[in-house]
């Protein structure tokens, strides 16, 4: 894989974790009602979510494809359909009238906040089968261990700054302010990232 592909896979990867979910809206909701330290508590706690499911995915998936080659093709497609279930999501938001951040601020002691963030991570599906498909499309299906350890942490980093910068950005007023003006192109952007990504994925012959 080239550079260039690892730097699209990166910035993919980035997008969709920015997108509005329940760890960005929790993160944003918290920092703006809460102020900075609990956002970023909330956020360090979800990036604990994270990490246990992308280093089970890495583990469980591993063993998997080269058990069963099949589950390689399975995972790319499952990961396809989820970039353009999140495009017609982002398309959906940017032609909507609604605000974009709409999620539950988290309340409680600093360990109550972090453990909060962690459940929301780790009581999400999704988030262990995006990270399965992500393998299954960025890796070959006889990929070692040390390859999938390099995949988890170069992905890893998005998250960290994605996470953490919601924290920082939405404890802003003037921050807030300028998300609710641009929404709707923000949505619009995304929907355009997460399609055309979708149809790579389906249009691309993977080695395996």
């Amino acid at each position: 894989m080239s550079g260039f592909e690892l730097v699209a896979i990166w910035l993919a990867w980035v997008f969709a974790g920015a997108s509005p979910g329940p760890a960005t809206l929790g993160i944003a909701s918290t920092s703006m009602a809460l102020g900075r330290r609990a956002g970023v508590l909330f956020a360090l706690g979800i990036l604990t979510g994270g990490a246990t499911w992308g280093i089970a995915a890495a583990l469980g998936v591993s063993a998997l494809m080269l058990a069963h080659a099949w589950v390689f093709e399975v995972l790319r497609y499952a990961g396809a359909a989820y970039l353009m279930y999140l495009a017609a999501k982002s398309l959906r938001s940017a032609m909507s009238d609604k605000p974009g951040l709409t999620g539950k601020a988290q309340t409680g002691t600093p360990s109550r906040i972090y453990a909060k963030g962690a459940l929301v991570h780790l009581t999400n599906p999704k988030a262990i089968l995006s990270w399965g498909a992500i393998y299954a499309i960025t890796l070959p299906a006889d990929a070692s261990g040390t390859d999938l350890a390099f995949m988890f942490c170069f992905l890893y980093s998005g998250g960290v700054l994605v996470f953490l910068s919601y924290a920082f950005l939405f404890s802003s007023g003037k921050v807030v302010q300028g998300y609710t003006r641009m929404r709707r192109w923000f949505e619009a952007t995304f929907a355009l990232l997460f399609g055309a990504a979708s149809l790579k994925i389906l249009t691309t012959r993977i080695a395996a």
